[in-house]
């Protein structure tokens, strides 16, 4: 049987200029990249921008925190293009793994408020959750902080979609090997492997 696929995902969203938050604000896709793996293989990647409709003048503190610039998103594509793209991932009946909660909840609320259908039927993971309770995390790391507790540096620059999508993909891979190396069994001892009683009789005569 053929191995089902990874879609390592992350999004950027539109954030408000200071911690109040506008009347009516929600935050909205911008930015979207994917990585899909198969059979431990980079088959494919994809990155754009996305143009938001509710608040589509970005504010200075989004486009200083993101590194990105007005024009950049109203060139993107639309969020009816995006979810039809990740339709198309979606008929590949991958696993789609994102880094926190949040990329999930917003993807569903943007679809929501734009009668468009969420992409995804299958298996969704947070990779983050998931690190939290391999290690007995108490609080949730950070994409880059947890690549970072590896003794590794994170692909590119923070908080661009596709490097993200990298590092979530590399943050996999090293989880997944611990995971691998804890469920071994362990190797026996010599002590386990030899009756050291039966050894001393022997040379005991």
């Amino acid at each position: 049987m053929q191995e089902r696929p990874y879609v390592f995902l992350d999004f950027e969203f539109t954030m408000p200029e200071n911690k109040t938050t506008p009347r009516g604000f929600f935050p909205e896709i911008i930015e979207v990249g994917l990585v899909v793996v198969a059979g431990n293989e980079v088959c494919e990647q994809f990155s754009s921008y996305v143009k938001p409709t509710s608040f589509p003048v970005l504010t200075e503190r989004c486009k200083s925190f993101l590194k990105i610039t007005q024009a950049q998103i109203d060139e993107g594509i639309s969020l009816a293009e995006l979810v039809e793209r990740l339709k198309q991932y979606d008929a590949l009946r991958p696993t789609v793994i994102t880094w926190g909660s949040m990329d999930m909840k917003v993807l569903k609320h943007n679809c929501a408020r734009s009668n468009l259908p969420f992409p995804f039927t299958g298996e969704q993971r947070d990779l983050a959750m998931e690190y939290k309770m391999f290690f007995g995390e108490r609080n949730q790391p950070g994409l880059r902080q947890a690549v970072q507790e590896y003794g590794k540096e994170g692909v590119g620059k923070p908080h661009c979609a596709l490097d993200d999508a990298f590092t979530t993909y590399n943050i996999f891979k090293l989880v997944e090997k611990d995971k691998t190396y804890l469920a071994r069994p362990s190797q026996p001892t010599l002590g386990e492997r030899i009756d050291f009683s039966q050894l001393l009789k022997k040379f005991a005569l």
